[in-house]
């Protein structure tokens, strides 16, 4: 099975493991990411999932699907409300078991696909292998704001590489999105794993370097913290500037969120 099936279906078992013994109640609870409650958070994911599902498996499903929900925001709907009703109403508990369940049959499905074959999708086609990437980083972004909110510090495990990776690929796209030239050279990075084994990208430097713990790198490219928020240790322009505004998803360009901001509850 592909790893990165593998590694999007434990980062999701995580997940559900902290939100399981919750009470329905609890899902009301508001997050520090746009007010989003738990039960906002579990419909988000569980829609894309499926919808990478339908593009894995159908290419005009998918196309259609997409008309349907750009329909609905280009008549002033929000894409909470169109995930609220695609769910029916699901919540709490019922709302995390089908989420749960879906899981276990999209990583098959996933896990046995070509990972070089080329799936449609909301923005430019990808790869099996980038389209499964992308289920597990939004799986572990989203997660952080549920994780926040309980008062839970995340216990980090060496298959958050993949977003490691994709921050570092996305480099060009964090400036090409603003309209700006991607500066060149990109930053070496020395990135502590949480198993403590050490991972290195791009040239080696001193003059642009970004240094540190892996999860704390994975925080800024996803923008659940802001830079000032971790124990990075930057150096150089091209290091600085793109620690400032980096974003490793698809969409407009999107403002990291101010210091402070994001963190996880104390005595909740």
């Amino acid at each position: 099975m592909m790893q990165q099936a593998q590694d999007f279906q434990s980062e999701s078992e995580a997940l559900y493991a902290l939100v399981t013994s919750l009470e329905d109640e609890d899902f009301e609870r508001k997050t520090s990411f746009k007010e989003w409650t738990i039960n906002t958070v579990i419909r988000h994911l569980h829609m894309w999932n499926w919808a990478a599902d339908l593009a894995l498996e159908n290419a005009d499903a998918f196309k259609a699907f997409l008309v349907e929900l750009r329909t609905h925001t280009s008549n002033n709907g929000s894409l909470n409300e169109f995930e609220y009703k695609w769910v029916e109403g699901l919540s709490g508990q019922a709302l995390v078991k089908t989420w749960h369940d879906f899981i276990a049959e999209m990583t098959v499905r996933f896990g046995v696909a070509d990972p070089a074959m080329r799936v449609v999708w909301a923005g430019p086609d990808m790869s099996v292998r980038s389209s499964i990437t992308a289920r597990l980083m939004e799986t572990w972004a989203h997660g952080q704001e549920v994780y926040d909110v309980l008062g839970v510090v995340r216990e980090n495990a060496d298959r958050i590489r993949n977003i490691v990776v994709l921050g570092v690929n996305t480099y060009g796209w964090t400036f090409n999105v603003r309209g700006e030239e991607p500066p060149l050279p990109m930053p070496h990075l020395k990135l502590t794993a949480p198993s403590g084994e050490l991972w290195t990208f791009n040239d080696s430097s001193t003059a642009e370097l970004i240094e540190g713990q892996a999860e704390d790198f994975c925080q800024v490219v996803t923008q659940v913290r802001n830079i000032a928020d971790t124990e990075l240790r930057v150096a150089g322009p091209n290091a600085s500037n793109w620690m400032s505004k980096a974003q490793c998803f698809a969409g407009g360009p999107q403002a990291p969120p101010p210091p402070g901001t994001r963190k996880v509850l104390r005595n909740t």
